[in-house]
């Protein structure tokens, strides 16, 4: 099988994210794109899925609003699709418009439970090893993502956990990102974080403050929908928490050749 091949095999599962903390002059452009949720990407070729999500405070899991801190979780049909539009007008006015951005370009390796009644297909092999490609052959971090939708009348005490889980995910050894997001602020929440290895994502997962507060929901009921997704990156780039993250997608590249043919045309204007 050739790359190109591997690129465009319809999978139904190869993911994108991009977090993002808007500089404070571009705030109420990510407020727009928020409230035009994925309405705004129904033209975008390949999409199969999207959420555009809010953050809490500092981008943690927090019932605190963030003003600046943005997540974009998109499915699409094949990795050509996926790259394209993380190389497209969207993903460059956010990152452009950014302080800090990540963007990884994810294959789906395990997946329990439903997002809107749908549940996510795995990645399969062939793609999942398109990763190689663009990484080198690195080794690349895994990435997991929670999302569960909250009995209304069980919010608060859900909430209750919340802040502890919160604490140890950011100072866990081996976490290297992570970030809180929600669909519908309280409600309906998601965790996107990035593991250095499995063993560190299972020592968090199943220890500590974020065990008790996983124990609790099942035995409560506190979720009448959920979804629990591990990943493996295929490619990333960008900037977190200070962290530089490099670039195996070519996003800087591309986005600094955006920039220089900016500055032709405005001397061309002249």
């Amino acid at each position: 099988m050739t790359t190109l091949d591997l690129v465009n095999t319809d999978v139904s599962g190869v993911v994108v994210v991009v977090l993002v903390d808007y500089l404070r002059q571009y705030r109420s452009w990510g407020w727009m794109r928020l409230v035009a949720g994925p309405a705004g990407l129904k033209q975008v070729p390949g999409l199969l899925f999207a959420k555009v999500m809010g953050s809490g405070h500092a981008g943690g899991f927090s019932i605190r609003p963030s003003p600046s801190h943005q997540g974009l979780v998109c499915r699409f049909k094949n990795t050509d699709s996926a790259l394209k539009f993380l190389h497209g007008p969207h993903v460059s006015a956010m990152r452009e418009k950014a302080r800090e951005s990540w963007s990884g370009l994810l294959a789906v390796t395990s997946a329990r439970g439903t997002w809107d009644q749908a549940k996510w297909p795995l990645t399969d092999e062939d793609s999942r090893k398109y990763g190689d490609v663009l990484s080198g052959h690195k080794v690349q971090p895994l990435a997991v993502l929670t999302r569960a939708s909250i009995v209304p009348s069980k919010t608060m005490a859900f909430w209750r956990y919340a802040p502890a889980a919160q604490a140890d995910l950011q100072h866990s050894n081996g976490c290297l990102l992570s970030m809180g997001l929600g669909e519908i602020p309280l409600v309906r929440q998601c965790t996107f974080s990035l593991w250095q290895d499995q063993q560190a994502m299972r020592d968090y997962a199943f220890q500590g403050a974020h065990q008790t507060a996983i124990a609790a929901a099942y035995k409560n009921d506190f979720f009448s929908e959920s979804l629990f997704v591990h990943m493996q990156v295929l490619g990333m780039s960008g900037q977190w928490m200070g962290q530089d993250f490099g670039d195996d997608l070519g996003l800087n590249v591309a986005q600094a050749k955006l920039a220089a043919n900016s500055s032709v045309q405005e001397v061309a204007h002249v």
